[in-house]
């Protein structure tokens, strides 16, 4: 049986006059009380599930911009060719001139969507000494012994699909001639050359007709493929002068600047910054000038 209210004592009475009021929402509460009043609205308002509802309606992906972000050029500091040459070359010292290079990386205008530059480019003074190139082409024919007088390492069809399934690929370049296209597809060689980067590919340049001409030309040259935004290749050994390392680079930017001419139609791609480093070293960006005024002599960059 339940207790009279006026049985109670009085502080108790008092205490439960009290919660009933704070019931009622007409009520105005006491000061004391108001944090559990703030603690319930609280705890109303986060319910994961009533929260969830709320929002679900509302949430919108985010698009990323059209254009690829460029931070500001006059934030960082900008180097002459001589100057980033000496720098990169004391993060090089005691290192292998045949494993380590000059690399440059080209910024790129450009926006997300679109084509991207690929090509290759012949340089002045060879990067690779020694380029050992595939060439698929039928044996005994007039194109296999033109790619083998041009310096291919192999040359064939069932041969070369023979090694390089069995695992033996040493060569850093394959290029395919037009009649075996049909031949090296039905191989299967794009589950072997494709994760190395080795697949000849129609848009690259490596299924061609004249595949003798190519072969010299990719002995003396580097392919190149714009990856967001940006263009990665060597382009020099460590052992280059700075004037050997100005003419590479001067026939870099000019080959990449007809390759965004081609493609003004479609889409519109202008040079950025121009960033070079090292194998092993950190990027340094170009000011566009050959020598400032504390630059080291040219005959202090060469050799090693």
């Amino acid at each position: 049986m339940a207790t009279p209210t006026s049985a109670l004592p009085a502080a108790a009475r008092n205490m439960l006059l009290s919660s009933r009021l704070y019931l009622r929402k007409d009520v105005r509460l006491a000061p004391f009380l108001y944090p559990l009043q703030r603690q319930q609205v609280r705890c109303a308002t986060n319910n994961p599930q009533a929260k969830g509802k709320k929002d679900k309606g509302k949430t919108k992906k985010k698009d990323k911009p059209r254009d690829f972000y460029q931070h500001d050029l006059s934030l960082i500091d900008r180097y002459a060719l001589c100057d980033a040459m000496r720098y990169i070359r004391a993060f090089e010292v005691g290192r292998d001139r045949e494993s380590s290079k000059y690399e440059v990386h080209i910024r790129l205008k450009s926006k997300r969507d679109g084509p991207v530059i690929r090509n290759m480019v012949r340089f002045p003074h060879a990067v690779q000494t020694e380029s050992r190139i595939c060439v698929i082409a039928p044996s005994g024919s007039k194109h296999a012994k033109d790619a083998l007088a041009a310096g291919a390492s192999l040359v064939g069809e069932q041969e070369v699909f023979d090694a390089v399934k069995a695992g033996n690929i040493d060569f850093e370049r394959c290029i395919c001639h037009t009649d075996s296209l049909d031949a090296m597809n039905k191989a299967g060689m794009g589950r072997f050359l494709g994760p190395r980067g080795l697949m000849p590919n129609v848009k690259t340049g490596t299924v061609v007709d004249d595949v003798g001409i190519r072969v010299q030309m990719l002995r003396g040259g580097t392919v190149y493929r714009e990856r967001d935004a940006v263009i990665r290749m060597p382009i020099g050994q460590l052992g280059f002068s700075p004037d050997q390392l100005r003419d590479n680079l001067r026939a870099t930017i000019e080959q990449i600047k007809k390759d965004a001419t081609q493609l003004s139609d479609r889409i519109t791609k202008e040079i950025y910054e121009v960033v070079l480093s090292s194998t092993h070293g950190p990027g340094f960006s170009l000011n566009g000038e050959f020598t400032s005024e504390n630059s080291t002599q040219g005959q202090f960059l060469t050799g090693l």
